[in-house]
Formats: structure tokens, sequence, C-alpha cells
């Protein structure tokens, strides 16, 4: 099935009989090539090691099922990837599935793993999170090693777990950072402060965020980010000229999908000046963001504007950049993140509600979100 790129039972010990997780096929597993789902890439060898947090995995005693699709070379919201498949959406088979950790998304939600690792560089857990109704987290930018993962130079790019209960996320995050403390993710959050986002997004989900947040009985106010346009646009100036410089010479190889080949190159005409002014945007906004949660403990906004579009407008052109609106800026910052299904009244989807918090604090982050989900199972 199109979730994987391909399927295997890998234990660190031949009597493990832990819980299961797919690996984005942009990290190295030993004895299977990383092909970050490109034909360009197709005939790589087999990575010769294990990346940090595969191996961490396995010394915890989980059970790798296999590498999990993408977006060709995590670099794109869709998930639509024409050489390796789509995966599926699990909430509705019609929409995109979101990227570009497409298959990891799709695989936890369809109950095919208990959980799975994806990679973050411009909203790519949470995104697919959201569009597929599971749990994903971008944890701090630099905490979770990234060795064995592409690509190797970035300043954006974090590797993050998904799961359908925060139970198993946590579980995850403790197996992959030794530094994360599960005791401190596990602690009661009902006397934390919330700062609700003010943000450009679809009415509906806009009131699902203030209704969550009452619903659970947390202290709220208003919060104003005024450079959060800002950050997305140097969040993507940023992220073209870093994935032009990892993959770029793939074009020439002419095995590059239609879509992607176009925006690589538009990806290389990022100038210098983009960049100097993608870094001055940088520090603006993460003081921004540090400032507003002196006030406040974690922050709270939805993960995407709207619900994911279908898989037939995206195909016709119809444009996804906005799906990044308000989870890139959080690239750029740094700052921990994570997206926990939102119900919507009178919708049959689940939206997402992005928890953001100080750097450093991943653990209160997925204590909030699991005070929050607890507030939604009663």
């Amino acid at each position: 099935m199109s979730a994987f790129i391909s399927e295997f039972d890998l234990r660190a010990r031949d009597d493990a009989d832990g819980p299961t997780i797919a690996i984005k096929d942009s990290i190295d597993v030993a004895g299977y090539p990383t092909t970050a789902a490109s034909r360009a890439l197709s005939d790589a060898p087999a990575a010769i090691e294990h990346a940090d947090v595969v191996q961490r995995l396995l010394d915890a005693g989980w059970r790798i099922k296999g590498k999990a699709n993408m977006h060709e070379l995590a670099f794109g919201m869709t998930g639509i990837n024409d050489f390796t498949g789509t995966p599926l959406n699990p909430q509705d088979a019609t929409r995109i599935p979101g990227g570009s950790s497409s298959g990891s998304a799709s695989a936890v939600g369809l109950g095919l793993v208990d959980a799975a690792l994806g990679t973050d560089t411009g909203g790519s857990v949470r995104g697919p999170a959201a569009c597929c109704g599971v749990i994903g987290l971008k944890p701090t930018f630099g905490r979770v090693s990234r060795r064995g993962v592409a690509p190797v130079e970035t300043t954006l790019d974090c590797v993050g777990p998904f799961a359908r209960e925060m139970r198993i996320l946590i579980d995850a995050m403790s197996a992959i950072d030794p530094s994360f403390d599960a005791r401190i993710a596990r602690r009661d959050a009902a006397t934390v402060r919330v700062g609700i986002v003010s943000v450009v997004a679809d009415e509906d989900i806009v009131k699902a965020v203030g209704q969550a947040v009452h619903r659970a009985g947390l202290a709220s106010g208003d919060v104003e980010l005024a450079s959060m346009a800002d950050a997305f646009a140097a969040g993507l100036a940023v992220i073209n000229a870093e994935t032009w410089h990892a993959f770029g010479h793939l074009v020439e190889t002419g095995k590059i999908g239609a879509d992607l080949d176009a925006r690589l190159r538009m990806a290389s005409n990022t100038t210098t000046a983009d960049l100097e002014a993608a870094e001055n945007v940088r520090r603006i906004f993460t003081a921004a963001v540090n400032r507003s949660l002196e006030d406040v403990d974690v922050l709270a906004l939805p993960t995407l504007p709207a619900f994911p579009i279908t898989l037939e407008a995206a195909r016709a052109g119809t444009s996804v950049i906005a799906m990044s609106s308000l989870i890139r800026p959080f690239n750029l910052s740094g700052h921990p993140a994570l997206s926990l299904p939102l119900p919507v009244l009178g919708s049959s989807l689940k939206a997402g509600l992005q928890i953001v918090g100080r750097k450093g604090a991943d653990e209160q982050v997925c204590a909030v979100a699991a005070h929050v989900a607890a507030a939604f199972a009663q």
C-alpha cells in the first residue's frame, strides 16, 4: 500500500514485541536505500548504518515496520507522488494527505503502525497530521539528532513523531530524545496559561480552537504575532535555498517529477539578499514569540487555515502554499509545536489544534496536548 515504500519487521532483538513504528524515507535504516521517494534516487545504495533516531528506537524495543512514503525529496505540501504512489488520507480518501511526511501520517491514521517518524522543515509533520486526523510533533530545533537524515545541512528541519494517542507519542519522544523527560510530559497541565493567537483562517476552525481551550478549562487570552506573514515568507526563502543546495543537482538527471522540477528551478533563484532579509525576519519573529511566551505558557492556533483540498483540485493546479502559513513560521523560529486533532462543529473532518511552547519545553507542549485530548474524550 502507498503509505509505505517498503514493508519489513526490523527488531533489535529476535524476541522483541514492542510497539510498531514507520520511518520516513528521508531517514536512514541500515540495509535499505534512502530514496526520499524520488525516481532520481531510486538506485541509491543501501544505508550502511541506522540514523541515530532509528538506533534509539530499536534499543528502546520498538519494531520498525517499514520505510514510509513521502512527497518527493520532502519538498511539497500535498503528499501527491506519482512515482511511489499517493498515501491515502484516512479522514477522506478524496483529499490530499498533506506533505511531506504523507506516508507517516497515513500509516498512523490507518492503524498500520502505532507511531511513525517524519521530518518537519516547513510544517511537514504538523501539516499531514492535521490533514489525516492524527497527532504530530515538531520538537525544538536541534533537540532531536538528525544524524542519518536528509538533507544533511539545514537550519529548519526537525525529526518528529506521529501517533494516534499522546501516550504513544510521548513514548516515541522518550525513545528518540534521551533528554526528553516523560514525567514532565505526563504532568497535570490544568493550570497552564494559553495565548490564543489571532490568525487568518476559516471561521469555524478559529472558533474550534477557542472552544477546545475553553473545554479543557485552561486560562486564556488573546495574543498578536504581527510578524507571522513575514516569518512565513522568510521561511519559504530559507527552505528554497537549502533544498536547492541539497537536491538541485538532481534536476540534471531528468528523473524529478514535473511539479518538483519546476519548484526546484524556482528555488534556485533565491538570492543572498533574500537570505539576509530572511535571517533578519528570523531574529525579529523569534524574539516576538519569545516575548509572547513570557506572559503565557503556550500558544494555541489552528495548524492549517482550512481543511485540506481535494486531490482533484491539487492536480488541477490549486495552490497549496497557504497551507503552511500558520506552521512554517515556527520552523523559522525553532520553537516546539504540536498538532492535535481538533473537532469542528458541523464537520465530519477534524482540523488541527497547534500548540506552541518555549524552546526546550517540548514536554510542557505534550502535557498541554494530553490535557486537551483528555477533555475531548470526556
